[in-house]
């Protein structure tokens, strides 16, 4: 560590940064935290249908849960390359990149719709053996796979905008959609305003038509009101041999790791419901109140990576390193304060929750316990890891860390729990021990301050393929 570093301030005096941080984090969280309600909205209004629906519905959404994880590796490298570039303010390279990623998103897209709607009974059997679940659960796959290539398509456009700090227009897309979604889903799920009360099969319907109105809203946005990038149609028919090569390269770390915890995620649902049906819904419960919490803090750490990102690409080295205590500092309060704050709310947020059982209840307290002490190290490594490391340059990193994690810690720990009978708090709190452990890891690199490379090119690639 240089001198500079020792001796750099514990809160950098850059009163641009926490300008920026601001800036951007504000209407990402509250993006972040509209996208959560849509899918609440859906939770709570299918609460009232029991607990098998509840089910049904949190187990269809694994894959959403899936998609949004492998879509958001392709976002992570759009975000993580094109913010190194607006650092150099190269656009001609960001259209490129843009481009790219908008392809490989809605291949993803195409063919998770085309393995749901095939085999949706296949895929929600892989979570759990409860035949209504698994009944409830086909009604929602079914409908809500079409939804897949629209989403895919605006969150890389959405991407696109905040790596230039557009971050405005992805929270106006998703109040948008949060409004068309509720409306639907009273409608839909219990006939309300002269439409068909068609309960689960209704929740899903209104989740693809509001994904449809974001589609139109961000592609209008991107078209006709951008004026920074200044994308048309036609760019997205045009590519780049290197950066294409460029984008593999960093985005395959990135897709790699976030494909990784969506396995994850799923492992958790086919762990958790190889117990019972108010375990599963106890699990849903707990985690909606989980990624309530997480929206805030994702928001600063999203504004963390595009202000890393734009910092190391216009190669100012001394001034990130200030920018990474601060942001450590920063974090481990934000963590400390949601711990204390979910803590606080859990009984009234479960009791929202009217149609599930007693045993559910109380499954989601213990839960709810559980993620207020590991809420303070999500807030931490998360933001280190995601926010400074891996937007700093240092993809594989990350990669690295959350398979050895997820394959070596979680997962096996939470089977072994599993299979030695433990209460069911035992297995939830096996399965989010890492967000813990990974605290011990992120102080260690970080403060090593090896994280920062420039990924961009020298000149603006050129080479059309």
């Amino acid at each position: 560590m240089s001198n500079t570093a020792a001796k750099s301030p514990l809160f950098t005096r850059d009163k641009t940064f926490y300008r920026s941080l601001f800036a951007l984090a504000v209407p990402v969280a509250l993006q972040n935290l509209i996208t959560f309600a849509v899918g609440f909205a859906d939770n709570l209004m299918v609460s009232s249908l029991g607990d098998s629906a509840v089910s049904g519905v949190y187990m269809g959404g694994q894959i959403q849960t899936f998609l949004q994880m492998f879509s958001g590796g392709v976002e992570g490298a759009i975000l993580v390359l094109a913010a190194q570039y607006w650092g150099k303010k190269d656009t001609a390279s960001i259209k490129r990149i843009v481009s790219i990623g908008t392809h490989f998103s809605l291949i993803i897209g195409t063919l998770l719709t085309a393995v749901c709607a095939l085999a949706p009974s296949f895929i929600i059997g892989l979570f759990t053996h409860d035949a209504q679940v698994i009944a409830d659960g086909v009604i929602y796959l079914r409908t809500v796979c079409f939804s897949y290539v629209f989403f895919c398509l605006t969150q890389a456009l959405i991407a696109a905008m905040r790596s230039v700090e557009q971050a405005n227009i992805g929270m106006v897309v998703s109040a948008i959609s949060l409004v068309v979604n509720v409306f639907l889903n009273y409608g839909l799920i219990f006939g309300k305003f002269g439409l068909p009360a068609l309960g689960v099969r209704g929740a899903a319907i209104a989740t693809l038509l509001s994904r449809v109105v974001e589609t139109l809203v961000i592609g209008g946005y991107v078209f006709f009101g951008d004026r920074k990038l200044k994308l048309k149609p036609a760019d997205f028919l045009k590519t780049d041999a290197l950066l294409r090569r460029d984008f593999i390269r960093y985005g395959l770390p990135i897709v790699g790791g976030n494909v990784v915890w969506s396995v994850n995620l799923m492992g958790n649902s086919v762990i958790l419901g190889r117990l019972n049906s108010s375990v599963i819904a106890a699990a849903s419960v707990a985690n909606n109140l989980n990624a309530l919490a997480y929206v805030t803090m994702n928001g600063m750490a999203s504004a963390v990576g595009i202000i890393t990102g734009k910092t190391v690409g216009a190669g100012k080295t001394e001034l990130m390193k200030e920018y990474a205590k601060t942001t450590q500092i920063l974090f481990l309060g934000v963590g400390v304060l949601t711990g204390a704050l979910l803590a606080l709310i859990k009984a009234p947020f479960i009791a929202l929750y009217s149609g599930i059982t007693p045993e559910a209840a109380h499954y989601a307290m213990q839960f709810c316990t559980v993620l207020s002490v590991t809420m303070i190290g999500t807030c931490y490594q998360a933001a280190c890891l995601f926010g400074l490391v891996k937007s700093g340059g240092d993809i594989g990193f990350v990669f690295k860390n959350d398979t050895i994690f997820v394959f070596g810690v979680v997962l096996p720990s939470a089977v072994i729990a599993l299979l030695l009978g433990a209460p069911a708090w035992i297995v939830f709190a096996c399965l989010k021990s890492d967000q813990i452990l990974k605290c011990f890891v992120a102080v260690v690199k970080i403060n090593r301050f090896n994280w920062m490379k420039n990924l961009t090119r020298e000149q603006p690639a050129a080479a059309e393929g």
